[in-house]
């Protein structure tokens, strides 16, 4: 597992940071958001949405577990699994059976680690103290793709 770092100065670095990452998506690509409650995860994934042309489709899926976005063959799949129980209520609604069928994007995937596979990127927001804009991404993956990927852009 590799780590990278990187610091987002405001809302709209890190959504820049997530469309630049978009780029790079391919459908069974899943990307885990984790962090507190206004730390930039909803921004991150209106900025992939972005990309694929559908930000003024973004909602929070809070009640509804996942939303569904489709553009020209690509779906993307947006959780927010924080209601969650636990992983078991994940595997009820069939949520595995979304991974290999479009990008997946899952706010608080932290909650369902176990249904997860073991190809992800996972990406962790932390708010800075003393500056409330700042964001830092601490970035963790196995995958060659992504490891080449984020030691190639700038931090």
């Amino acid at each position: 597992m590799k780590h990278f770092e990187y610091l987002c100065k405001n809302e709209e670095d890190t959504k820049n940071f997530a469309k630049a990452l978009a780029s790079h998506l391919s459908k069974q690509d899943i990307i885990v958001l984790t962090g507190d409650l206004g730390s930039g995860k909803t921004k991150f994934t209106e900025g992939i949405l972005t990309y694929f042309g559908l930000e003024n489709e973004i909602s929070s899926p809070t009640f509804t577990i996942v939303n569904e976005y489709q553009k020209n063959n690509i779906t993307i799949y947006h959780f927010d699994v924080y209601r969650l129980e636990d992983v078991t209520e994940f595997y009820e609604i069939g949520g595995e059976e979304y991974f290999g069928n479009g990008i997946c994007i899952i706010e608080w995937g932290e909650l369902i680690k176990d249904a997860l596979p073991k190809d992800f990127v996972h990406i962790t927001f932390t708010k800075i103290e003393n500056d409330e804009n700042i964001r830092i991404l601490n970035i963790d993956t196995n995958q060659k793709k992504w490891e080449d990927y984020f030691e190639n852009i700038k931090h």
